[in-house]
């Protein structure tokens, strides 16, 4: 009895052992996607964490007091203007036209505060500072010197205000609601997105492909006058098409209950009246490149998979990158300004649709996507006609 015990135990360490394919998903493979897709996360999270450090800033101050001043001029990488803030710089700066943080002082601030009375009911001197919370450098040094200025208040034995709101027109975060709610969806709608296309595709494609070599139906299709780049092409059109359709069902769905998920009725937000009809024909563009070069890229894989069960397997590692791409948004602010960016599959539809809803779409990455993923879709349909026409593959066991 022992010693079938130990022959059945050989028996399947040789078969495991035996199949290359196996070993490396089984045994290789997630380590190596687990190192891969964590290094680039961590260096996604350090960008995002010291993206704007770098970046100059201008501080102008008004009134700026001599007790004050040090605080001010010791905040790392900006220059400080002393100068009136105008009406002009506020608007400028809520357009993220610069790269500023205006700061308004009440005059003689020093005296105010030396003078103040902290039990006399009576409002206390109270500072303005101006900033944008979508753009990075001015968050940045907006939040420094307000930690500063309460570290200072607190040494005063609270004798000034930061902020004080004084009536529902006070403003000091330049940032609209379409910035507001762009940073919001740029960051999720994309990923979900992504991941709804790719659930349809994985969902049809492995049984329309290897489900058929599995079946020996594969063979009726290939004995046919049928032209095997035409095969090919249908296969994917056919595929794209019905995994779109999933793409588009999911993302009706996830654009009607988004307003739920973020209280966007609670903030005041209207979702369908921040993105205009170019936004969503550009968007469905990017979708429907999206998925053609992904049903190809599936498609591709489920030819060379000995049976569906097999396709599973070698598409987890593509779907794995997929899901990579898709997080990406997540670790950057708005979309890559890089052009080469959109120039890699997958990561390119990313950004493309991340700057759709960030309200930054510019037409050349725009069209960089889609012509890359037209080529790349391309390049994958003559593979698989390739592989049409090679009888070891069609017909391996």
């Amino acid at each position: 009895m022992k010693s079938n015990t130990l022959t059945i135990i050989k028996k399947e360490f040789a078969r495991f052992f035996g199949d290359r394919q196996l070993l490396f998903t089984t045994v290789i493979m997630p380590g190596l996607l687990i190192y891969i897709i964590y290094s680039f996360m961590g260096m996604g999270m350090e960008k995002m964490a010291t993206e704007g450090t770098n970046e100059l800033v201008t501080v102008c101050v008004e009134n700026l007091p001599v007790s004050v001043a040090p605080l001010v001029d010791g905040l790392p990488s900006t220059t400080v203007s002393q100068q009136p803030v105008s009406q002009e710089d506020i608007d400028k700066l809520k357009a993220k036209d610069l790269n500023v943080v205006l700061v308004r002082f009440p005059e003689k601030f020093d005296e105010k505060v030396a003078t103040y009375d902290p039990q006399s009911f009576e409002p206390a001197p109270n500072i303005e500072i101006y900033y944008n919370s979508a753009n990075n450098a001015s968050s940045r040094v907006y939040h420094m010197l307000e930690a500063s200025l309460s570290s200072y208040e607190d040494q005063l034995s609270n004798r000034f205000d930061i902020n004080r709101i004084e009536s529902v027109e006070d403003q000091f975060d330049m940032a609209s609601q379409d910035d507001v709610l762009g940073s919001i969806l740029s960051k999720l709608i994309p990923m979900l997105i992504l991941m709804m296309l790719f659930s349809g595709v994985m969902a049809i494609a492995p049984s329309s492909i290897a489900g058929e070599k599995e079946r020996g139906t594969i063979a009726t299709l290939l004995v046919t006058p049928l032209k095997r780049n035409e095969l090919a092409l249908g296969k994917v059109v056919s595929l794209s098409g019905i995994a779109l359709l999933s793409g588009i069902s999911s993302f009706i769905g996830i654009v009607l209950s988004l307003p739920k998920m973020i209280q966007a009725d609670a903030a005041g937000l209207k979702l369908g009246l921040h993105y205009t009809g170019a936004d969503y024909s550009v968007l469905l563009l990017i979708i429907f490149s999206s998925v053609l070069i992904m049903a190809s890229a599936v498609s591709l894989l489920s030819a060379l998979a000995k049976d569906v069960k097999n396709a599973g397997t070698m598409i987890t590692p593509f779907m794995l990158v997929v899901m990579f791409c898709g997080l990406m948004p997540m670790f950057q602010s708005g979309a890559s300004q890089n052009l080469v960016a959109y120039l890699f599959p997958f990561y390119n539809s990313i950004q493309a649709m991340t700057a759709v809803f960030a309200h930054e779409m510019k037409w050349l990455p725009v069209i960089v996507t889609l012509a890359a993923n037209v080529v790349y879709t391309g390049i994958a349909v003559w593979g698989l006609t390739r592989m049409f026409n090679s009888e070891k593959v069609m017909f391996s066991k």
